[in-house]
């Protein structure tokens, strides 16, 4: 039986920091730039999203596609995307189910398992295929159950991925029982992604939907082979949003959100103009039942507003000159692509959010449900 629960209701967005210096700090920055009316970007790309398969694929991809040249798909399907013919398989249905208008291309990835084949991996990159691979640590996440269960077990196919220069993207979170789930993500870092890189130091990696300042404080004292994507999501709440008035399932997702402090240093480091942080939404579709659940599914859809987000969160900060560097800069040089050539169009102008869209015989609850953001997004 569904949960009552009534999406038109806004999750409690947290414009503002807290605290009162950095209050003052944000409110003039954000009055400097308040005369900002409209900004033209280079094309953005999506360097972490979850596109489904079938029908469900068919009523999401064009989100993506809409505001994001290239995306970066993620390979949790069930069954997952192990080898190089699934991949080029789910890639031809993916380019079937977008509007060929876009121009949109979908860079596959590999999902890893304790059983994983180095020369598959390598053979897939060297053709064009798998653009990275994918660590799921098992059962941390939506369909990761095929996931890896000892990362000793992979040192071999990530011997090979490091020889063909092949990033390694990671959701960085412990599964252990015992360890509470806040505290995963840095239990992670001090367990599993440390001690890898310290035996890896010349594969390039992606720390993936990063929550916490220990995320932030690892990337940017790491190398230049280590980057990390951040969520327009963990930018704009903390763990509050998830018990305002009750459970909001429309705010669960994993890495489950953190504390104010995790998402003041998210915030800072998508600001920052590093070119070790960039954009990725970890947008993730699942039916409005499937949330509203008494066992719901983590994760949340922002693949329709995701500029509109982004934009939201760098003008409270004042720092709208340096949106484009993290929309569609950092990301395509961290990969060694090129930089698009297109642009899209951000106009200062009210932008309603439904409370939910029709997808795939049901419904979605879109990330913002209910809020007017307040600038509207356009290509061109």
């Amino acid at each position: 039986m569904r949960q009552a629960f009534n999406p038109a209701v806004p999750l409690p967005l947290l414009s503002q920091p807290w605290n009162s210096a950095a209050m003052l700090r944000t409110t003039e920055a954000a009055m400097a730039t308040s005369e900002i009316k409209q900004l033209v970007l280079r094309q953005p790309d999506d360097w972490h999203v979850h596109l489904r398969d079938g029908a469900m694929l068919g009523a999401v991809a064009n989100h993506t596609a809409r505001q994001f040249a290239r995306a970066i798909v993620m390979p949790n399907l069930s069954p997952p995307v192990t080898s190089v013919a699934a991949a080029a398989a789910y890639r031809d249905r993916i380019i079937a189910a977008v509007d060929p208008a876009y121009g949109f291309t979908p860079l596959m990835t590999a999902y890893l398992t304790d059983s994983s084949d180095g020369a598959e991996l390598a053979r897939g990159h060297a053709e064009g295929v798998f653009t990275a691979a994918k660590l799921y640590p098992a059962n941390a996440t939506t369909n990761s159950s095929f996931g890896v269960t000892r990362v000793a077990a992979l040192y071999p196919a990530l011997e090979a991925m490091q020889k063909a220069g092949m990033p390694l993207l990671v959701h960085g979170e412990v599964t252990d029982r015992d360890i509470d789930i806040f505290d995963r993500e840095a239990v992670f870092i001090d367990r599993v992604l440390a001690p890898l890189l310290k035996d890896f130091p010349g594969l390039k990696a992606v720390f993936e939907h990063i929550t916490t300042a220990e995320a932030v404080a690892f990337v940017e004292a790491a190398g230049a082979n280590v980057a990390a994507t951040i969520t327009p999501h963990h930018l704009a709440l903390n763990r509050n949003a998830m018990f305002d008035g009750g459970i909001r399932p429309h705010a669960y997702c994993l890495p489950v959100i953190k504390r104010e402090r995790h998402r003041l240093a998210l915030r800072a480091a998508a600001v920052s103009g590093s070119a070790k942080f960039f954009l990725g939404t970890d947008s993730a579709p699942h039916a409005a039942p499937t949330k509203e659940a008494a066992c719901g599914c983590a994760g949340i859809y922002n693949a329709p507003y995701a500029m509109e987000s982004y934009a939201k969160t760098f003008a409270e900060e004042g720092a709208l000159d340096r949106l484009e560097g993290f929309a569609s800069e950092h990301g395509p040089r961290f990969y060694g692509l090129p930089l698009n050539t297109g642009t899209v169009t951000l106009d200062r102008l009210d932008t309603p959010v439904p409370a939910d869209l029709p997808a795939a015989g049901t419904t979605i609850v879109p990330f913002h449900a209910g809020e007017t953001l307040q600038w509207r997004f356009s290509r061109g």
